[in-house]
Order: structure tokens, then C-alpha cells, then sequence
């Protein structure tokens, strides 16, 4: 495969980003290998160094476009919450995917987020303010 990689620094954690042609076999099926390869990157860093690191791997962009399809997705259901006073729950994501998902939730009036369920199973709900 080719591609090139880019370091960068946000906030307080390591990002590399690797950019090119036909990456997908990297990502993998709802980017499974990716977070597969982003969690051996973390111990191989944690093993050199001695320390727990948090950098996010990104390959070809689908982080980046995840995390606008999730904002999207948490901002729609934020409002249909608010407005139906039901709750909702979402399908399973990965911690980053719900980060970014409660990130957004916390951000509306009149509704609040939760996970619940134990991982590979664990998912967001979207629930009304009482």
C-alpha cells in the first residue's frame, strides 16, 4: 500500500493521519481494523516508552468524515429527543464514536447522553431532560 503519514499534535494527544491512494483494506469493515491497528500502534508506544499513550491513527480521512457523520447524526437526535421526550437509543460505537457523540449531546438544551452495555456492545442514549 501507499500512502504517506502526518504527525500532528492536537490538544494533548499524538494524531497521525495516514494519507494516500486505496487505503481501505486499512480501514476495514465500519473501521475495525483501524481501530484494531490504532490500538496496537498505542502499545507499541506505551512498550517503548513506558507510558499510556492516547494517539489517534486516521487513515484516508474516515475519522474525520465519521466524526462529521456523528455530529450530524447527534445533532438530529438531540432534537427529535427534545421534541418527542422519548428516549433514544443508538447503535453500538467505539469509544471515540461516542466521545464525539456525547461531546455534541452535552452541547444541546433539554437533553443529556448516557452509554450503557459492555463493549463491543456499548452504545449512546440520547435521553430527555427531566
Amino acid at each position: 500500500m501507499d500512502g504517506d503519514i502526518d504527525l500532528d499534535v492536537e490538544g494533548d494527544r499524538a494524531s497521525v493521519a495516514i494519507v494516500g491512494g486505496k487505503l481501505g483494506d486499512l480501514i476495514g469493515p465500519d473501521g475495525a481494523t483501524l481501530e484494531a491497528l490504532q490500538e496496537l500502534t498505542r502499545l507499541a508506544v506505551a512498550q517503548s516508552t513506558g507510558v499510556r499513550s492516547r494517539l489517534m491513527l486516521d487513515v484516508g480521512g474516515y475519522r474525520a468524515k465519521r466524526r462529521a457523520d456523528l455530529t450530524s447524526l447527534a445533532a438530529e437526535t438531540a432534537r427529535r429527543v427534545a421534541a418527542s421526550g422519548q428516549p433514544e437509543r443508538l447503535s453500538p460505537m467505539n469509544p471515540f464514536e461516542r466521545k464525539v457523540v456525547h461531546d455534541v449531546i452535552a452541547s444541546v438544551a433539554g437533553v443529556h447522553s448516557e452509554s450503557e452495555g459492555e463493549e463491543p456492545r456499548r452504545r449512546v442514549v440520547v435521553l430527555p431532560d427531566r
